[in-house]
């Protein structure tokens, strides 16, 4: 239950989250737009444009325009859960930006996160 509560939730209410964790870190929102925008093919104005948008956030990974065909590059522990093992595609999508975006704020250069 809680899994299908994620990806209904809006794009508008997580995604900040996301750019605020970086933030924390002293990454910027550009970059986090950045590892997005090679995760999902979304432009950084598309990113903007969902944001204030009603698009829930499993819907927005399930229309992504390009999804990163590397993507599978993405390996290690998300929330203690190893991201390559995720069986439901749709999930595994949303915790890979997890994973880019946590690689991000741990000072992570950008040409490693974007394998």
């Amino acid at each position: 239950m809680a899994r299908q509560s994620v990806f209904d939730m809006p794009f508008s209410r997580v995604y900040p989250m996301l750019i605020s964790k970086a933030e924390r870190k002293g990454r910027t929102r550009k970059e986090v737009e950045e590892v997005t925008s090679w995760l999902t093919g979304y432009s950084p104005a598309q990113i903007d444009e969902a944001l204030s948008s009603e698009i829930t956030y499993g819907d927005f990974f399930s229309g992504a325009p390009a999804y990163n065909l590397r993507a599978d590059l993405i390996t290690g522990k998300i929330c203690g859960v190893q991201v390559e093992t995720i069986e439901d595609p749709l999930m595994k999508k949303i915790r890979q930006l997890d994973k880019l975006v946590d690689e991000l704020a741990r000072g992570k250069a950008m040409e490693k996160i974007l394998r």
